[in-house]
């Protein structure tokens, strides 16, 4: 089996696929500030990676994927503040996932799988809400592995469950093992260590980053990324990705 890129495809191939054993893959990140050392999109490169790397897994399954390009306007309210921050509506990004959803049902696709990298509370409220919202009804599932919930989470870098972990060891390992140059890396290795949890600060109402302590707009270590460590979690975001997929699919024949 193959893995294709939607925008690369006529759509004279893309109706030629086999449309009923094809997963569509969307990567979800934001356009925000990541702390002065990373990129503004650096949740869309860790979604762009996750979603290739389970596209290669579902492809040695025998299924056929296709790659969308990746959504990077989203919710962003804790990062508003900083420039440079895209921050849209929660019904605007709802709808918009939804049409989406809707347009590849249309076409013939069974399976719509979102690989998300973009963790402000209301964006990942919109996502369980426009993944609900494709119901039984409808001609596509919608399969969303939560990493900001278990068991996904739990496979993740200790960084990352700790909760401090905005634009840190975790997203800094990644982008330097995905796009190395895109990391201002003299800036990265002096910044002290900020080891203030964002979720916990998110669960006592803190409403943006540098409420919780995140001045600069970076959490977690980043004095201590690596390419290696990236490169093993890209691996363990792509088994995620893939395992949800092939137990939604293993869900619907049984059902």
């Amino acid at each position: 089996m193959t893995l294709y890129r939607l925008s690369d495809l006529t759509w004279e191939e893309f109706g030629a696929l086999d449309l009923d054993r094809t997963v569509a893959i969307l990567p979800v990140g934001a356009t925000e500030a990541h702390g002065p050392h990373l990129p503004l999109d650096t949740d869309v490169i860790i979604a762009e990676a996750m979603a290739e790397a389970g596209a290669r897994r579902l492809s040695a399954r025998g299924l056929e994927t296709v790659l969308l390009d990746g959504l990077r306007y989203t919710p962003a309210a804790f990062a508003a503040n900083f420039p440079g921050t895209i921050d849209i509506g929660t019904a605007t990004f709802t709808a918009l996932v939804v049409d989406i959803a809707a347009s590849l049902g249309r076409a013939g696709i069974a399976t719509l799988a979102i690989a998300n990298a973009h963790f402000d509370p209301a964006h990942v409220e919109t996502l369980r809400a426009a993944a609900a919202a494709v119901g039984e009804g409808d001609a596509i599932r919608v399969v969303f592995p939560d990493v900001t919930r278990r068991p996904w989470g739990s496979r993740l870098t200790e960084e990352f469950r700790s909760g401090a972990c905005h634009a840190g060891q975790y997203e800094g390992s990644i982008v330097l093992a995905r796009s190395p140059g895109c990391v201002r890396m003299e800036i990265m290795r002096e910044l002290e260590d900020n080891p203030v949890s964002l979720s916990a600060a998110i669960g006592a109402g803190l409403g943006d980053f540098a409420e919780a302590g995140g001045t600069r707009a970076y959490f977690g270590y980043p004095s201590q990324a690596t390419a290696e460590e990236g490169r093993a979690t890209i691996e363990t975001l792509g088994d995620i990705l893939a395992e949800a997929v092939s137990a939604a699919l293993e869900e619907e024949k049984e059902s």
